[in-house]
């Protein structure tokens, strides 16, 4: 779940930047999705699907009974911000939008991931509790 949580998490974190540094990634050589599509449209394609992929995956975790819903509830709301930020990029295809998605990635991953282990620290607190 870990793996697919960060897999998914990269795509749209790198689509932002390529998208913000693409005339550089151009004169470099490098024929990245951005630079090929100049009018982003693809590029925000993959950046919406990416973000509810991720979404998705994200809160199947809850699903599979490996997190509690102190996680589900965090993973939603995480996850639907993000989310948001990838389509608010796919309506405007600005570089100031690019970078708030760039932002938001950054602090997507690790909020989630702290989330992932209060959750399981809470359930194993109040699973002893209860056994004592």
């Amino acid at each position: 779940m870990l793996f697919g949580i960060v897999f998914l998490w990269q795509v749209p974190h790198f689509y932002a930047i390529a998208w913000l540094y693409r005339l550089d990634y151009a004169r470099a050589g490098f024929r990245l999705l951005p630079v090929v599509d100049p009018e982003g449209v693809r590029t925000a394609r993959q950046i919406v699907l990416y973000t509810l992929a991720l979404l998705l995956v994200s809160l199947l975790t809850t699903v599979l009974d490996l997190t509690g819903a102190l996680y589900f509830v965090g993973a939603l709301t995480l996850g639907l911000g993000f989310f948001a930020l990838g389509l608010r990029l796919a309506l405007s295809r600005t570089g100031f939008h690019a970078r708030r998605l760039f932002l938001g990635s950054i602090i997507y991953v690790p909020v989630l991931l702290v989330l992932m282990i209060v959750d399981k620290v809470q359930v194993r607190a109040g699973s002893a509790f209860i056994t004592y």
